[in-house]
């Protein structure tokens, strides 16, 4: 009877483990993307796709939770973004949110985290809003800003002599702060902004954009926009000939790999950009790159290989605490380098930015180019003390002054 009992007992308490076990919540992470419109190339289904790499290279699970990495279209829309992060945060048991394409959107996502004290990594969006006025406690933007974009790009281009401009932007808080961060790069190394003018989101026809452009005799012209805006004007420049009998300079002052090859280099050769990330960098890009290809068939742009990295780097910050909870994970996730293939040395400091080295590229000429994503010449490797916004003028309430 004792063996029969010890047996019972020793089934039910299996039983009972394996249950618990079942009932254990999967650890979710959740990315807000844009999946269909000007921004999916540059985010979309590439950085989900790279989230559930770092998730299944970290192995799968985390303190006993399977990683699941769950995706939704924000379709470029602010409330609805704020809706999604809501949703994921109060009803899917989302523990983080991460990339969040476009700065409305991403500023919109944020207000939602910040109520609830949730983590959220910030990959596709520009805005140094975010790590600015609209920084909190937990929230790290990770891959680039306007003003890293606007200080690689902007001052090469004046010290080269490019020392006149007027600005294409778009006319939201990404455009906005773009343009104004590279204003005031100009400015400051002694060129002067000639004028600008205001684009909507995702428009077809920059023909009344580019003449003013044309008329103003500015040496550089300055692309304060992103995704299938700046694909668009590249394009449409050309077919003006802006750039080759009209002598103007064409700057795309955020541009992607993903972006270039939409482009071709007989249209897009000779421009200068700055990028966060390139695909041929050194082995250990190339190795990523490989993996990343076979399920895509395209190459990491900047902001899908900072969605690999970031969520890694969250990974072992929970894995490190014992705990999904924001402010020890934050923590560590703030006192822990970063070093893997997207970044040497990189660190997330007291406002969220996370700093590293920034790189200016020139694009190949066809004759140059060894086959498609053949794209850049690497011009400069800038440390990320000179790329990034310095501490001291940071404008987050969070930086001790």
């Amino acid at each position: 009877m004792k063996k029969i009992i010890s047996g019972l007992l020793a089934s039910a308490m299996a039983f009972a483990a394996t249950s618990a076990m079942a009932q254990t919540k999967p650890l979710k992470l959740g990315a807000i993307l844009d999946m269909s419109g000007l921004y999916a190339d540059i985010t979309g289904v590439g950085s989900e796709t790279a989230a559930k790499m770092a998730a299944e290279d970290f192995g799968g699970e985390v303190l006993g939770r399977k990683i699941e990495i769950i995706a939704a279209d924000h379709l470029n829309k602010a409330d609805l973004s704020a809706n999604i992060a809501r949703d994921m945060l109060d009803n899917q048991g989302v523990e983080a949110i991460i990339d969040v394409a476009a700065s409305a959107t991403a500023l919109a996502a944020s207000e939602i985290a910040r109520a609830r004290n949730k983590i959220i990594i910030f990959n596709g969006p520009g805005s140094i809003r975010l790590s600015n006025e609209a920084c909190g406690p937990y929230t790290v933007h990770y891959v680039f800003d306007t003003y890293a974009q606007a200080n690689v790009t902007g001052l090469a281009t004046v010290k080269n002599g490019l020392d006149t401009w007027f600005f294409l932007s778009a006319d939201y808080a990404f455009g906005q702060d773009l343009e104004k961060d590279t204003t005031a790069v100009v400015t400051k190394a002694g060129g002067k902004v000639l004028g600008s003018v205001k684009h909507p989101l995702n428009t077809s026809d920059f023909s009344s954009f580019l003449l003013q452009a044309q008329s103003s005799k500015a040496k550089v012209v300055g692309l304060a926009n992103a995704g299938g805006d700046t694909i668009t004007a590249i394009k449409q420049a050309a077919e003006f000939g802006l750039t080759r009998s009209g002598g103007q300079k064409l700057s795309p002052l955020l541009a992607f790999i993903s972006d270039i090859d939409s482009v071709g280099l007989d249209t897009a050769q000779g421009l200068i950009l700055a990028e966060a990330f390139y695909w041929d960098l050194n082995d250990e890009t190339r190795a990523f790159t490989k993996r990343f290809q076979e399920r895509t068939k395209r190459v990491p742009t900047s902001a899908q290989a900072g969605v690999y990295s970031s969520v890694l780097h969250y990974l072992k910050a929970v894995k490190a605490a014992g705990t999904t909870d924001s402010a020890p994970v934050m923590k560590l996730m703030k006192e822990t380098p970063i070093n893997d293939m997207f970044a040497k040395n990189g660190r997330i400091r007291e406002d969220g930015r996370m700093v590293h080295d920034m790189y200016l590229f020139e694009v190949k000429k066809p004759s140059e180019s060894k086959g498609r994503w053949d794209d850049y010449k690497l011009l400069a490797t800038v440390p990320a003390e000179q790329a990034f916004q310095p501490l001291e003028a940071s404008r987050c309430p969070l930086v001790k002054k």
